[in-house]
């Protein structure tokens, strides 16, 4: 009984803590926006995001401290080190808006806790970017897209690009409003949770699964290569490989290429090039076409 009050109490003071609000929902999307237009061009490598987190910051900043001090404070307060992923990261952002409010509404909220708190979400939250959108929904989006763009249809050259950015535009706003909503102690709370590392899994295994399917579909590798055995010659790739395994020399390099890229530390240009050489050298010699 005394637990339900309790849980009662909570939620009631959760809500009074809801009403008690300076910034409006217009204040929370212009400081969004902000966000969104410079994260990925105001980079820098001894800071990565920090310049944009804090250009987000101005109009919520400027709203909360009148006097110039404290403006400067909290303008010099998100110029630390900041980086996550920017639609499914913006809700560290959204976070870190509630937690500036809270302190100017006379809160006993340390500079020191409101980036603790940023540099304790980022890195999760960015893992949960990370997966959805560039290692699930990207490649989905473009393997239905690159057939037709095959067949010469232009649309399908740039439908991605409009479509991609629309969606993560769109969820990027929700998160960031949602982190505002949310605040410091039900964002630790809800990341405690366990459900959005089910999540992660889940569109691992989606991604996985998809790109499984492309490599199949747009790898092409293939072998001339015969065996003469006197009475009878077995072509390997239309006797051998295509009757028994489909598809198992596109399998094989995508996999030797995943094998690759994590024994030279995802160094890209260096596997183009070794990529480059390998297929020179075996189609040289006969074994790949």
């Amino acid at each position: 009984m005394q637990t339900r009050e309790n849980s009662t109490q909570e939620l009631k003071n959760e809500n009074v803590e809801k009403e008690e609000r300076i910034l409006t929902k217009r204040d929370v999307t212009k400081s969004w926006w902000l966000w969104w237009l410079s994260v990925e061009v105001a980079n820098s490598f001894e800071r990565l995001q920090a310049l944009a987190c804090c250009i987000s910051m101005i109009p919520i900043l400027r709203k909360l401290y009148k006097k110039e001090d404290d403006f400067r404070a909290g303008l010099k307060r998100h110029l630390q080190f900041f980086n996550t992923e920017s639609t499914w990261g913006a809700i560290t952002l959204g976070v870190a808006v509630a937690m500036e409010e809270q302190k100017a509404m006379g809160k006993q909220i340390p500079d020191e806790a409101i980036n603790s708190v940023k540099t304790g979400l980022m890195g999760p939250f960015a893992g949960i970017g990370d997966t959805i959108n560039w290692a699930t929904f990207l490649p989905i989006l473009l393997g239905f897209f690159i057939p037709l763009a095959e067949k010469g249809n232009w649309i399908a050259g740039i439908a991605p690009l409009f479509i991609f950015a629309g969606v993560t535009c769109f969820v990027g706003y929700n998160t960031y409003h949602f982190g505002y909503n949310l605040g410091a102690k039900s964002a630790t709370k809800l990341l405690n949770s366990g459900w959005l590392n089910k999540i992660i899994t889940a569109a691992s295994v989606l991604g996985m699964f998809m790109m499984g399917g492309l490599a199949a579909g747009f790898v092409s590798v293939s072998t001339p290569l015969v065996i003469n055995t006197g009475s009878t010659v077995f072509n390997l790739q239309t006797d051998v490989f295509d009757n028994i395994i489909p598809g198992l020399l596109p399998f094989v390099t995508v996999t030797g290429v995943y094998v690759m890229l994590d024994k030279i530390k995802r160094n890209y240009t260096l596997a183009v090039f070794i990529i480059l050489a390998v297929s020179l050298i075996l189609g040289g010699l006969g074994i790949i076409a």
